[in-house]
């Protein structure tokens, strides 16, 4: 009878997971209408925008040069807080791939945060990351593209690949 109950227990446990409690859900399409979307894979787990497109997403003049930045925020994702790229000093094109290097001037990055830790990486320290512009619309303030890059966990040395990115939303000028 403990074996019966112990084996029902269980089962009622398995039945009981929650799909979105191994973060395997689909990312959203890859679109350029400005739906106000960013996700991507983080070591193939999804990382999904939970704000509901209200992210802050800016390309503007400042001081002669111009910068660009976007960033999302997965509140549910286990390891990663926000994922961030963005330009320093350096202008952006539709249909250009850019390399994501440090954050210096004339360079484009990539960066994270950590969920629950004060802790931030670059993409500086690896030697794989890039974002290509797909739509880059001045009239309607829409941006689009597709972003992939590597981080270096700073504690632990542990690469964690970011990988099948993608946003398309509205940006400020």
């Amino acid at each position: 009878m403990k074996k019966l109950f112990l084996l029902a227990a269980i089962a009622l446990t398995l039945s009981c997971c929650n799909k979105d409690d191994d973060h395997t859900e689909s990312l959203p399409p890859a679109t350029q209408t400005g739906a106000g979307t960013f996700a991507c894979k983080v070591n193939g787990t999804s990382y999904i925008d939970t704000s509901g497109g209200y992210f802050n997403c800016y390309y503007q003049l400042v001081g002669g040069d111009y910068y660009f930045s976007i960033s999302g925020e997965d509140e549910n994702h286990n390891l990663l807080g926000q994922v961030r790229f963005a330009s320093n000093a350096s202008i952006i094109e539709e249909g250009m791939q850019y390399t994501l290097t440090c954050n210096e001037p004339q360079n484009h990055y990539g960066e994270v945060s950590f969920t629950g830790q004060l802790l931030d990486a670059t993409s500086c320290n690896t030697s794989f990351g890039s974002m290509t512009i797909t739509k880059l619309d001045f009239v309607n303030n829409i941006v689009s593209g597709t972003f992939e890059f590597d981080i270096v966990h700073p504690n632990t040395g542990e690469t964690i690949e970011i990988r099948e990115g993608r946003f398309d939303t509205l940006f400020t000028q």
